[in-house]
């Protein structure tokens, strides 16, 4: 009864996470595939392919490792690539995918990355993932002016269960916005279907122009604004993973699956955080179980990629971004203690901290890669003249 009772909250982490995934940037990638020239049809069937993707490695490197490695498609990639392929054909496309995942594959055979990863102090690490999920945290309260009924009673729920149920928080949280959303009509019924569109394979073509003004960006902003902030989000979580084995892995499958449209497979970050939290589960060995559980919705989502976007359509956006903030909650009061607990590293951390969630974008590449490397250049300077 204990075990059961105890895996509700981690599949139910698993739900948010994919839930979260889909609604934070699903729409963009749908908007990178039409700059692209694909046909609805071939965006649907790319959506599968995703979903499949991240189903399957997120299960398998779960389960290899009983840890929650939640992996994502790259969304700071996707929105490069909805600028970026206009007036490129779908063929080089493909190419663009080929190119750039065959170069994450490489990084990870000759362990480029895992080095540098291993640069990044633990304090640095907590800082940048809690400057990631900073906004998400503050959906949770700024949504409450203009959906003060539906956004309030997920709030007082989620104080009620917290203070009585904590393990449920969240549970409450999810059906008490569920039920007043309902009520209020704002869930969309006629928007939901259900239909299996299957991935269609693209021959690639390969134009050094693409590659060099498509393909190395987006390799670049893939690997700074997705994977580092992935693998430093494990770190912070207390799960120090080899990096090179899992970039090994989930480039190759990006890989194979480029020529059906997975343009990336990386480490997830803000909706890993969901799964990695106490709330997901409160055993730390056992919190894989919410990771591979969203690795079984992730197959869902994918089988069923044709009717994401009326999904995503149907719930109200305020409800998603509400249900995350709070989710993340733990996460964030978590990071930031780490982050600021050592008191010789607390200049560099809230520097890291304040210019990751400044949100800026510099050179195409955003705030958590700049935020890592203003931190580190002072965590360097300042360690060094102590020493002095």
């Amino acid at each position: 009864m204990r075990s059961s009772s105890s895996l509700f909250p981690a599949v139910l982490a698993g739900f948010v996470a994919v839930l979260v995934g889909y609604a934070s940037s699903a729409a963009i990638i749908w908007q990178a595939a039409a700059a692209a020239g694909a046909s609805t049809q071939q965006i649907a069937g790319w959506m599968t392919a995703l979903g499949i993707g991240m189903g399957v490695s997120t299960l398998a490197l779960s389960w290899w490792y009983k840890a929650p490695v939640l992996t994502a498609w790259s969304t700071p990639g996707a929105a490069l690539l909805a600028t970026s392929l206009q007036g490129v054909s779908l063929a080089e496309t493909i190419g663009v995918f080929i190119f750039a995942n065959a170069l994450i594959l490489l990084c990870g055979v000759t362990g480029v990355f895992a080095r540098l990863m291993k640069l990044i102090p633990h304090s640095l690490a907590a800082a940048m993932l809690a400057g990631v999920l900073l906004r998400f945290g503050l959906q949770a309260f700024s949504n409450l002016e203009g959906h003060i009924l539906l956004c309030g009673s997920m709030l007082a729920a989620w104080v009620i269960a917290k203070a009585f149920a904590p393990r449920y928080a969240i549970v409450a949280t999810l059906l008490a916005g569920g039920m007043v959303a309902w009520a209020g009509g704002d869930i969309v019924t006629n928007r939901i279907g259900f239909s299996v569109v299957l991935p269609e394979f693209i021959a690639p073509t390969f134009t050094f122009t693409t590659l060099v003004s498509v393909g190395l960006p987006f390799f670049l902003v893939t690997m700074a604004s997705q994977n580092a902030p992935g693998f430093a989000t494990m770190k912070a979580s207390g799960y120090p993973l080899a990096v090179s084995p899992l970039i090994i892995f989930t480039g190759g499958l990006a890989l194979l699956l480029s020529p059906f449209g997975v343009y990336s497979i990386c480490i997830a970050a803000i909706t890993a955080a969901i799964c990695q939290s106490p709330d997901a589960h409160p055993d730390v060995s056992k919190r894989w179980l919410a990771a591979a559980a969203a690795g079984a919705f992730y197959l869902l989502a994918g089988v069923f990629g044709g009717s994401i976007s009326g999904l995503m359509a149907a719930l109200p956006l305020s409800w998603i971004q509400t249900l995350a903030g709070l989710a993340l909650l733990g996460t964030i009061s978590g990071s930031l203690y780490q982050a600021l607990h050592n008191e010789t590293e607390r200049d560099a951390a809230i520097v890291t901290f304040l210019m990751t969630a400044s949100g800026v974008t510099i050179g195409g590449i955003g705030s958590a890669f700049w935020g890592l490397v203003l931190g580190g250049v002072c965590y360097a300077l300042f360690s060094r003249l102590r020493r002095a």
